[in-house]
């Protein structure tokens, strides 16, 4: 964020509403809001009391299948190494995880908070998936999935032509990439040079189609597109001596 007026990089600032100031950082103290306008405040001291225990230890309580973990918990993910003269533990406990063909859940205090995590085999090593708690993860059952419609065999078959056309062996993350940083590079090279960007006209809204519809249309373009020739060889007949070939 940089001042329109000067192109100076802005900073940021506590206001207090109230009596209309800037807030110094130090000027600050820590609460929570347990009703409306009202709340507790809390030194450095009694927070700090509260924090989990700060030892980088990564606590196992339980081993489960990776299929009854639902991947809408995941919060962030990270690479996990063997500490020093911990190599043969960490391989051994890899290995096993994935001969068992299970993940470890577990407990890891980081800033403070006590957080769930799950531990998983990676390549030749183990990767750490930091998780929400349950609490945390809003139930699916407030989302409005819309009426519930039966379908004719046509239209499974339909859907099913469209997957399995569309299908892959496995997901490969090289296939995919940022186009929007792509395009922000771009534009900044540009700019740099001195030329100006041109902007595109705005595109109409996607109209909402009916789905039968539109696998219809997708699965007669797929259909309908050029295939590249086959390549045939022509064979010599080779006629036994005094025979005739027509």
């Amino acid at each position: 964020m940089l001042h329109k007026k000067c192109n100076s990089r802005v900073k940021m600032q506590f206001i207090c509403p109230t009596d209309n100031e800037v807030v110094e950082r130090n000027d600050t103290v820590k609460g929570y809001e347990y009703a409306k306008g009202q709340y507790v405040l809390f030194t450095e001291e009694e927070l700090k009391s509260l924090e989990a225990a700060r030892d980088n230890s990564i606590e196992i309580t339980e081993f489960v299948p990776l299929a009854s973990v639902d991947l809408v918990q995941v919060e962030k993910s990270y690479y996990l190494g063997p500490d020093k003269g911990g190599d043969k533990a960490y391989r051994l406990l890899s290995e096993s995880m994935r001969g068992k063909d299970r993940v470890a859940v577990g407990r890891w205090a980081a800033r403070g908070k006590e957080q769930l995590v799950l531990v998983r085999p990676h390549g030749e090593g183990l990767v750490l998936h930091q998780l929400y708690y349950a609490n945390e993860v809003r139930a699916f059952s407030e989302v409005d999935t819309g009426a519930k419609f039966s379908f004719s065999e046509k239209e499974r078959d339909l859907a099913d032509r469209l997957i399995d056309q569309l299908t892959s062996e496995a997901f490969e993350a090289d296939k995919y990439h940022d186009a929007f940083s792509d395009r922000v590079r771009s534009a900044v090279e540009q700019k740099v040079q001195g030329q100006e960007l041109l902007i595109a006209p705005e595109a109409p809204k996607a109209q909402i189609i009916d789905l039968f519809e539109a696998l219809k249309k997708s699965l007669e373009a797929n259909e309908a597109a050029p295939k590249p020739p086959t390549k045939t060889v022509a064979k010599k007949s080779e006629s036994k001596k005094g025979s005739k070939t027509a």
